[in-house]
């Protein structure tokens, strides 16, 4: 035989040892099948098998039929009851004019998270959270969705994986969405002892919108920790939270002939950085009565003290009361719902600029800080100002040009505006207003705060927030050294005002 007849006879041979085992296993199979049917009640154990399979089949059905008619109840819900939910619950949605920075910029450096905690007088019972999530989520569209990416825009749609997973808090706070985590949800939920933490990716909402969800979800929580609120209030849904999920930012737009605003670029607080993921977090709390005195003194508003007194920390505590040739800048969002009437669970802000720049060569005063930091900011608290600045965003969203751009060179354009933009603050102080709470709700909460992820250029920050008599001024901050705040609140001191402070520790490391 030739090498060729060998090879081909090797083949045949392997093949029919192959089929000859398979054979064999085969006769096994059936053999022992044989010997099992053999066995007395065999015969009633297999159809006792098939019934219980058929069962679960059955559950399976009805389980699926049930959810989708919950989900269709929800829809007709939505449209019948709640009367300030414009919206049927849709599959997909777009993004609001504010909220196409965000996936652009988002990284594991600048997270765009942000935190709102409301903090309970009893120790936190995860499964009333769980059951208080799943009861809520499905009211509200964008938590309930995911981000995807289009050709030409970023878009949500409705997340179809199992609901996120409440855990207790063990790692820093405002930590980055990465793809495929926390399953595809856009917020995360955690709890330590009494606090009840929500983090949110700024592209779902803003402060007000997180509010609202938060506010709501402990209502719930509150439910079923306590049945007699239930009696009282029932099982639905506050009619103080808003279901609306309009874009206010197009509903309101107005076509203006501007060609943008050029600000300077910004003194820029700089320092030894903390690693990786980590940051602190500094609180004081005052009396807000007491705080209103102080700023009643100096003829302003909270905001406003809080801003110029973070200005003069900064200037004290880093310029060494010397001139600059940059201002010192707080980037100010505005809550543009009371200006415009609306209730959107979306994004619905702007930003202004406070300022104080001193080109003198002498020590500015505080009430002179004050005095600056007032001007820049009521020159621009009007409503015709603040729909100019989201008219100029969303025209230029509208430009026929830049809308047929594929979504790659978008976000390079997004990318570098944003660079530049940044540079324009020094910081952002946000003030996420009051919690207000239903009376038989109140006896169980105790606090509320909130605070930020750093952004390009701004490695501390502040949030301004309150609940009954207490104010809090929470700063976040990457920076290892805290001069900024211990100016801050020896100043507030130094007008009189009993501050407690608290931290999540990372400075005594």
């Amino acid at each position: 035989m030739t090498k060729e007849e060998l090879k081909i006879a090797k083949i045949h041979e392997k093949a029919a040892r192959k089929e000859a085992k398979i054979h064999a296993k085969a006769i096994k199979k059936q053999d022992k099948l044989e010997r099992k049917q053999a066995r007395p009640g065999y015969a009633q154990k297999e159809a006792l098998h098939q019934e219980k399979l058929e069962i679960k089949n059955q559950k399976k059905a009805v389980k699926k039929k049930k959810k989708k008619e919950i989900r269709m109840e929800t829809d007709e819900a939505i449209r019948a009851s709640y009367p300030n939910s414009t919206q049927p619950y849709a599959k997909w949605d777009k993004l609001d004019n504010t909220a196409h920075l965000f996936p652009v910029i988002a990284g594991e450096d600048m997270t765009n998270v942000y935190r709102m905690c409301i903090v309970l007088k009893e120790e936190i019972e995860p499964l009333y959270l769980e059951k208080a999530l799943h009861k809520l989520l499905p009211w509200f569209q964008n938590f309930h969705s995911v981000l995807r990416q289009g050709f030409f825009w970023y878009y949500f749609e409705e997340n179809p994986k199992r609901y996120p997973p409440i855990r207790e808090e063990s790692e820093y706070p405002c930590q980055y969405f990465a793809p495929n985590s926390n399953r595809d949800y856009l917020f995360r939920l955690t709890y330590y002892k009494c606090r009840i933490n929500l983090e949110v990716f700024h592209v779902l909402t803003d402060g007000s919108g997180a509010l609202n969800f938060l506010r709501e979800l402990t209502y719930q929580y509150l439910n079923f920790a306590h049945p007699d609120l239930v009696f009282r209030h029932g099982q639905g849904l506050s009619s103080e939270t808003s279901l609306n999920t309009e874009d206010s930012y197009e509903k309101n737009y107005r076509h203006y002939n501007l060609k943008g605003y050029a600000n300077e670029t910004a003194y820029l607080i700089k320092g030894p950085l903390m690693k990786g993921s980590k940051m602190g977090i500094l609180r004081g709390m005052m009396d807000i009565h007491q705080f209103k005195k102080v700023s009643k003194k100096y003829g302003c508003t909270i905001n406003e003290l809080v801003v110029a007194t973070f200005f003069y920390s900064v200037y004290h505590e880093y310029m060494h009361t010397l001139p600059s040739r940059h201002p010192i800048t707080a980037g100010v969002p505005v809550d543009l719902r009371p200006y415009f009437n609306s209730e959107t669970t979306k994004n619905f802000f702007v930003m202004i600029s406070a300022k104080f720049k001193p080109v003198e060569n002498r020590e500015y005063t505080f009430e002179e800080i004050v005095a600056a930091t007032k001007e820049s900011l009521r020159s621009q608290l009007n409503k015709d100002h603040l729909e100019e600045i989201f008219s100029f965003a969303v025209g230029n969203e509208k430009i026929m040009i830049l809308r047929t751009i594929p979504l790659v060179f978008k976000n390079m354009g997004i990318r570098a505006a944003y660079k530049a933009a940044a540079r324009k603050n020094s910081t952002t102080i946000t003030n996420v207003g009051s919690l207000k709470v239903k009376e038989d709700y109140r006896q169980y909460i105790d606090d509320y705060y909130c605070f930020l992820s750093r952004s390009y250029g701004q490695d501390i920050k502040a949030c301004i927030s309150s609940f009954e008599d207490r104010l809090s001024v929470c700063f976040s901050s990457k920076l290892t050294d805290v001069a900024i705040q211990r100016g801050f609140f020896r100043k507030l001191a130094q007008e009189g005002l009993e501050i407690k402070i608290e931290s999540n520790g990372v400075y005594y490391g």
